[in-house]
């Protein structure tokens, strides 16, 4: 289970948070994933690769691109 830690000031508000960078990471991809699906583009895009069934290895990819 993840560890949530709470900051409060003097008169005991909420004022942050402290969250492991697991789920800090999981909520940061779930933002910018909701982000790019409000675009019918983006939407389109994302939806097209994930359905995707042909393409090249990483390592391929990498050496074509000279990295």
């Amino acid at each position: 289970m993840n560890h949530i830690q709470y900051i409060s000031d003097d008169q005991d508000n909420v004022t942050g948070v402290i969250v492991p960078i697991d789920l800090w990471k999981e909520i940061k991809s779930e933002k910018e994933t909701a982000y790019l699906l409000k675009s019918a583009t983006m939407k389109k895009r994302l939806i097209d690769a994930k359905n995707r069934k042909e393409g090249i290895p990483f390592d391929k990819a990498c050496e074509d691109l000279g990295v």
